[in-house]
């Protein structure tokens, strides 16, 4: 089995988020996917086969595979992401939707490099800042500056896509594996100094973007337009109450919230099973990140905590940035809800990240405090 000598809380855990993302998107997508591919169980049907089955293969393979090996091919698997970040953008290879260039279609089927990228940066910040040594990590030449060229790199090549949200886990995610390491106070202040700067120039440069602050300060403010997927959501949440109005009985569902077997999912979560079940829900993701956290802590080595950090924190980051996107806690970003929302992509990724951190749980002497 994936988790023998392993976490086998952990791996409970996953399977229990797995199995309940499958039952979401069946419920929520059923008119979704009748109305657009005439099969109600087109999103479902393809979650399982291109999502949930190679997803619990890349578990099973990196569960067996000694941690230390991604160190080794940390350079490769960091550059081949930045090749297939730029090839988003080649035409006949990449492929917009939505306006957005995000997708490498091969035949039947499709690649998102961004999820890739999320992955190979955290091993490449957990090898590179292990190699760096913590004296030099709170070097402002040696550490400082590059950390913030690695991240400058992959950031303007998301960004170009466009992709907000997936910037603000990555960004998230490295800034905790850099604190982590040991890098200064001062040099975590100064990047979310510039981190606000640059979010006030990305808002500049695209008009679209100051719409979801302006609909996220105030939803009724234009409930038709800029306003209308969070005023939706919150009707979906607001409906289901404390016990929900049943699985499967969304009325949200119906065409009426966007997107709702993806980013919009969580919405769905909340309608049919109400505060109870988006409740229980948080505190799955809740018992997954003190597990990997302590995982982490008792990593037998500075790399194997680093990455230990980073998979975890991506996990977190992107559920706490989905779920309070759907409640109002902050603009909507149109990341998907880890495990839950339909995407073959990220699933497969982050079963991959979680195969990691069963390995390095291998490792770990996981009796300690």
């Amino acid at each position: 089995m994936p988790f023998k000598n392993g976490d086998k809380t952990l791996f409970t855990i996953v399977m229990i988020l797995l199995i309940f993302g499958l039952v979401m998107i069946s419920s929520a997508g059923v008119i979704y996917s009748e109305t657009r591919f005439a099969d109600a169980y087109y999103f479902f049907q393809r979650q399982l086969i291109y999502g949930v089955v190679p997803g619990l293969l890349a578990l099973f393979v990196c569960s067996r595979i000694d941690y230390h090996f991604w160190k080794k091919i940390s350079v490769i698997f960091f550059f081949a992401s930045i090749i297939f970040l730029v090839l988003v953008f080649v035409p006949g290879v990449g492929t917009k939707v939505y306006g957005a260039s995000r997708w490498i279609f091969l035949g039947p089927f499709s690649f998102q490099p961004s999820e890739m990228a999320k992955l190979s940066i955290i091993i490449y910040l957990a090898a590179w800042l292990e190699s760096r040594g913590k004296h030099r990590i709170k070097d402002f030449f040696e550490g400082f500056l590059p950390f913030l060229g690695i991240m400058g790199l992959m950031g303007l090549l998301i960004m170009k896509q466009p992709d907000t949200g997936t910037l603000g886990v990555i960004v998230l995610t490295s800034i905790a594996i850099f604190f982590v390491a040991g890098a200064s106070f001062k040099h975590i202040a100064s990047i979310g100094g510039l981190g606000l700067l640059f979010l006030w120039i990305l808002i500049k440069i695209e008009p679209y973007r100051f719409n979801r602050i302006l609909a996220f300060l105030d939803p009724r403010s234009d409930p038709q337009g800029i306003g209308y997927q969070i005023n939706q959501a919150l009707l979906a949440i607001g409906t289901g109450g404390i016990f929900g109005v049943g699985l499967g009985q969304s009325r949200q569902k119906f065409n009426y919230l966007p997107e709702p077997v993806g980013d919009s999912i969580f919405a769905i979560i909340g309608e049919e099973l109400g505060l109870i079940g988006a409740t229980a829900l948080i505190i799955l993701f809740v018992l997954l990140a003190m597990r990997g956290i302590k995982i982490a802590k008792n990593a037998p080595d500075v790399f194997g905590k680093l990455l230990a950090v980073g998979i975890i924190m991506w996990i977190v980051f992107q559920a706490f940035i989905n779920i309070s996107a759907n409640i109002a806690l902050v603009p909507l970003t149109g990341i998907p809800l880890p495990f839950i929302s339909y995407g073959g992509t990220s699933l497969v990724f982050l079963m991959a990240g979680i195969g990691i951190l069963l390995n390095i749980s291998k490792h770990a002497n996981m009796g300690k405090n």
